[in-house]
């Protein structure tokens, strides 16, 4: 059948590695897939047609034997009619005769009818195993289309995750590293040495304000010299 050739088709696509410059294997399942359901609708058909045709040729077959069977009883009751002289005997040799010439032709039917129905029969066999087939076919090939796109959104999202790692670079990366941490080492120097300056103009503030207030001090000591001065001449 065309859809095996086709669902070989997706194995051996997957077999290359230029799989990408191919048909997609997920569009080959699906539509394999649809190709397998149109012919088991087309195959379930085709049994329901030859069963039925198995049928009538069994129930023909039945009511043919029982009409074969039924003139081998009528031409036995001819003769037994005749015998009891209630039939002229050349009548009824006629009549049997007949009879028995449609029994034969009746047995004729019935195994013309035997071998068509076992035909049928065989047919119907046939293409049920087809159906099976068809079934189980479609069974797998939609638990090989879920494996599929599973595959496909794995192999995608491990495909993008690996293309950002190929792109990064690590050089670049160490690079920018140290460069912010040079940076980093120059803004605290340049801290250090604000606060150093502002330290140093502290102590400067500080040994101004001492030394001014050291001169006070020796002024205020002076004018109490003085007062004391006064006092011991008076």
């Amino acid at each position: 059948m065309n859809i095996f050739r086709r669902m070989f088709k997706i194995g051996e696509a997957e077999a290359h590695s230029a799989i990408d410059k191919l048909e997609n294997p997920i569009k080959l399942t699906e539509q394999g897939i649809k190709d397998l359901k149109t012919d088991l609708s087309k195959s379930i058909e085709a049994l329901a047609q030859v069963k039925a045709l198995a049928i009538r040729a069994g129930n023909d077959h039945d009511e043919t034997a029982r009409k074969a069977k039924d003139y081998e009883q009528k031409a036995m009751d001819i003769l037994r009619n005749a015998k009891d002289g209630k039939l002229d005997a050349t009548e009824a040799d006629r009549l049997a005769k007949e009879a028995l010439r449609m029994h034969e032709k009746s047995n004729q039917e019935v195994e013309r009818l035997a071998t068509e129905k076992t035909k049928l029969e065989q047919s119907v066999e046939s293409l049920n195993g087809t159906v099976q087939t068809i079934k189980s076919n479609i069974t797998r090939w939609e638990n090989e289309l879920r494996s599929l796109k599973a595959r496909e959104k794995v192999s995608s999202a491990t495909k993008n995750v690996n293309k950002q790692m190929a792109e990064l670079d690590s050089n670049g990366t160490v690079s920018m590293l140290e460069r912010m941490k040079d940076k980093v080492a120059q803004e605290e120097a340049v801290a250090e040495a604000y606060g150093d300056i502002a330290r140093e103009t502290k102590d400067i503030t500080k040994q101004i304000d001492e030394a001014a207030n050291s001169s006070e001090r020796s002024l205020d000591d002076a004018l109490e010299q003085m007062k004391k001065k006064l006092e011991d001449n008076n």
